[in-house]
């Protein structure tokens, strides 16, 4: 897929781009979000992630091919050479990659033929071989006798086994690439004489006519050009028919001189012209090793030459080769490098590259599939992988497209049903959604535990359409969001829990490759990014056309608005804002879903310690500690108020209340000292039970503390008034005390690895029984109580509650005291704005109810002042005991 960066042709310039690209969106991002009034909460990390976004996309052609070429490169140090590097870019990596793909062509044919010569030898030495063994092995076991016949072909078989070697070791040393020339003055004629002769001693029969001139004499190597002529007069005298003669001559040019040899033979058709010159490339008649033409044209090349077969003359029989070799007549010791690479390949055409650009790479056959230094079988990672490691590896094959189409839905939904309307319907739909689109991606979706969490996270959300008070639904929402992380993240213990939290807001940065990947598929075939992309160019067709036949014709003009609802740029704005931060929130933990981080670190043995004493006398001392603060407490409850005043000087009621906060924690501190304790325990019969033993009495110990706790806050709320905070703090120590329970339960039992899960799933439960209770009219109904035996109540703190007290208030107060306590409701949770169908909440609705019945007499207006009706009501009621 091209990308919009892939014009430019300099990779400078490319960067030049990416970073003026991003500082535009987010100059623009922030002027948009500060006209439309949008918080800096808000628009801060939208424009972060939108310019990440662009970013990537942008950026993804520059730095792909490097990847890429770095794992092709590790495939080939493996002997895998099929790998290709794929780039539109026209900079320098895209050179880059075009050349490199030219070297990966060369190895793979220099590969294929490094493993065909290693065949084609190993049958070539194997027919001699096997014939000379044959004759030695009938020589020894006597079967025919051992006169001189026979040992000729013994010999004769030796004989070609030899002239193969020496024939491959030539080839090798040519192919080598680099090969030094010994230059001088060789006369011409006398070195074809001495070839004839060498090759007719060697058992060729035929006729060699000799048509020399007897001045020839050119520059070249003389033992390389010897060996040449050699190889080219075997091969005719090998194919001349019986009795016809083999034809030589020479000449010179004017820079070069050449030879020619020609036969009666069959001749060397045009499409087999230069397969002869391959390494065994040998005719069905010709015999021979297939080696000699293949050294020849090689030795021509070394001195800057040809040898080829050309068409003989108008009506003459046979084939006919000739040798042109460039005349510098000097005797110079040279190196010469071949005019063509041992496997020639054709670079692969690229419009992006320059031709001059490629070039052909002459490898050593010998060099092909070996290793290269560095991991074996290790493959690069990615810029993520190598940023987060093994901590949070991506599987390849991952979904992309239809995740991010989900997730785009559910930013649709929250700009246009969430945004300007208070929490309640519309945000438990748009919570709902963003937790299915991500829960459908999950890879432990079939987990149990993982299935347990969600259903959690959806009731903890619920509260949002249930209840008005602000602190249970913010803990509901936050207590869904980590159950559900937790549970898609498979995670098991404290730490785990922790990183899994830490993990989404990461998540957003892990999965940048992913979700490019999943955006360049929409420019590809296949019936889903062909869909998006047909949603995409609807949307905008709509709307383009949509918005200019609005404005040319009234009557269509009515039927958009009945359809459409009416914006302004400021609101458009901030639902795009909104919609986008949902978005990439749901496409965070979405990911984290698909691709979930390894959080729980690896688990190591604790040591433990090497004496009992190390680790029993600690928790002993702690369980006297307990024991004597009981007995303190004992002796507060025994000795009564009066007791308590002489001794501290304090009322019981700001007594008990002075320590809660101190033995909440003693009951946190609780659990660390019993895991720190139970980690260096030593396996051993006696030690378990002493551990069973002491933990176990400061776990009961802890329970009184807390009972203790939970007493000492009922008796401060019974004097001083019932509060929602109070509430929530004795519903948190309350769940602290079933915490110690199930560390009793599961510790005892062997299961401790258990607690986490089993503390998160109380601790749900716990909110969600809050949320249950109602905490502002329960508040509500136990002060109204308290009033009723105390005569106290106070009317201002009930002002400050939110519409879930309303039917308690006015149920149970008398008229005026209850339009006092809920005068304030029409300004806040039942204000204009909330009054909205999205914005659904039953208890805004059942409060609704409660003060249309209220006496207006009592309402909160602007012209309120000092004759407020509600101030002798107030005061009426106010406590005679300041809080």
């Amino acid at each position: 897929m091209l990308t919009l960066l892939d014009a430019f042709t300099s990779i400078k310039v490319k960067l030049g781009a990416l970073v003026a690209v991003s500082v535009v969106v987010v100059a623009l991002l922030a002027t948009l979000g500060s006209s439309a009034g949008v918080p800096v909460w808000l628009s801060l990390p939208v424009a972060v992630l939108l310019t990440l976004g662009v970013t990537q996309l942008l950026a993804a052609g520059m730095t792909a091919p490097l990847r890429d070429m770095t794992e092709v490169a590790q495939r080939m140090a493996r002997g895998d050479y099929s790998g290709r590097v794929r780039t539109t870019s026209a900079d320098e990596v895209g050179r880059l990659a075009a050349v490199f793909n030219q070297m990966a062509d060369d190895l793979a044919l220099v590969e294929a033929e490094r493993r065909d010569l290693i065949a084609t030898v190993s049958h070539e030495l194997r027919t001699p071989l096997a014939a000379m063994i044959a004759v030695l092995e009938n020589l020894a076991d006597g079967v025919v006798p051992a006169d001189g016949e026979h040992l000729d072909g013994a010999l004769a078989q030796a004989e070609r086994l030899r002239q193969l070697v020496t024939d491959l070791l030539d080839l090798s040393r040519l192919e080598a690439g680099v090969t030094r020339l010994q230059t001088a003055e060789v006369p011409v004629r006398a070195l074809v004489a001495d070839c004839v002769a060498e090759v007719t001693a060697a058992g060729r029969t035929g006729e060699f006519e000799v048509s020399v001139p007897d001045d020839l004499v050119v520059g070249a190597d003389g033992a390389r050009l010897r060996q040449l002529l050699i190889n080219v007069l075997d091969n005719a005298a090998r194919h001349a028919p019986a009795g016809s003669p083999v034809l030589i001559a020479a000449g010179r040019g004017p820079t070069t001189w050449w030879l020619t040899v020609a036969d009666e033979g069959p001749g060397v058709a045009a499409q087999d012209r230069e397969r002869v010159f391959q390494r065994f490339g040998t005719d069905a008649t010709g015999g021979g090793t297939g080696l000699g033409l293949a050294v020849a044209r090689w030795v021509a090349q070394l001195h800057g030459g040809t040898l080829r077969f050309t068409d003989p003359e108008r009506g003459a029989p046979g084939a006919l080769l000739r040798l042109e070799l460039p005349d510098p007549s000097d005797t110079r010791t040279s190196t010469v490098l071949p005019e063509e690479p041992p496997v020639p390949a054709a670079p692969p055409e690229n419009p992006a590259v320059p031709a001059a650009a490629v070039s052909s790479w002459p490898v050593p056959a010998a060099m092909a599939g070996q290793g290269i230094a560095g991991p074996a079988g290790a493959v690069a990672p990615p810029g993520m992988d190598s940023v987060f490691g093994r901590l949070w590896p991506e599987p390849p094959g991952l979904p992309g497209l239809r995740v991010v189409v989900a997730c785009v839905l559910v930013g649709v939904l929250a700009g246009a049903a969430m945004t300007f309307t208070a929490p309640g319907l519309s945000w438990v739909l748009v919570l709902l959604g963003a937790g299915l689109a991500a829960y459908v991606t999950a890879r432990h979706r079939r987990n149990a535990f993982t299935i347990l969490c969600t259903v959690l996270a959806s009731l903890l959300v619920l509260p949002l359409m249930l209840r008005d008070a602000e602190g249970v639904v913010v803990l509901g929402v936050f207590a869904a969001a980590g159950a559900f992380l937790i549970g898609v993240t498979d995670a098991r213990t404290p730490a785990g829990f922790l990183l899994a939290g830490m993990s989404w807001p990461l998540s957003s940065l892990r999965g940048l490759p992913w979700f490019g990947r999943a955006l360049r598929v929409v420019g590809t075939g296949g019936r889903a990014p062909a869909v998006v992309r047909t949603v995409v160019v609807s949307s905008i067709g709509m709307a383009v056309f949509g918005a200019l036949f609005a404005s040319a014709d009234p009557l269509f003009a009515t039927w958009v608005d009945a359809l459409v609802p009416t914006l302004s740029f400021n609101d458009l704005i901030t639902r795009v804002f909104v919609g986008c931060l949902v978005f990439a929130l749901t496409l965070a933990a979405a990911y984290l879903a698909l691709n979930p981080s390894r959080v729980e670190p690896e688990r190591r043995a604790s040591e433990p310690l090497g004496n009992r004493f190390e680790w029993l006398v600690p928790v002993l001392v702690v369980d006297a500690v307990f024991g004597l603060f009981l007995a303190a407490q004992a002796t507060a409850v025994f000795g009564g108020h009066d007791y308590v005043e002489q001794t501290t000087g304090l009322t019981y009621a700001d007594y008990v209340h002075q320590g809660f906060g101190q033995l909440t924690l003693a009951t946190v501190l609780t659990l660390f000292v019993v895991w720190a304790a139970a980690r260096k325990v030593r396996d051993d019969v006696t030690d378990r039970l002493w551990m069973r033993a002491s933990l176990g009495l400061l776990c009961l110990l802890t329970l009184v503390v807390v009972a203790s706790a939970l007493h000492r806050m009922h008796v401060y709320q019974e004097a001083y008034g019932f509060t929602t905070l109070r509430l929530t703090v004795d519903v948190f120590e309350g769940w602290l005390g079933v915490v110690i329970v199930l560390v009793m339960v599961v510790g005892g039992l062997g299961y401790g690895r258990w607690l986490p899960r089993l503390a998160l799933v109380t601790g749900a439960a716990a909110l969600l029984g809050l949320a249950l209770l109602n905490p502002d009219a329960w508040v509500a109904g136990h002060n109204i109580d308290r009033y009723e035996a105390t005569g106290e109540l106070d009317l201002v703190y009930l002002q400050s509650l939110s519409a879930d007290a309303a039917p308690v208030i006015a149920e149970r107060l008398p008229a005026d005291a209850a339009a006092c306590a809920l005068r304030r409701l029409p300004y806040s949770s039942l204000s204009e704005e909330n009054d909205d169908p999205l914005a659904w909440n039953l208890s805004r609705t059942r409060a609704q109810r409660v003060v249309a019945t209220l006496d207006p007499a009592y309402a909160l207006t602007a012209s309120t002042g000092p004759e407020d009706p509600c101030g002798p009501v107030i005061d009426a009621y106010a406590p005679d005991t300041a809080r």
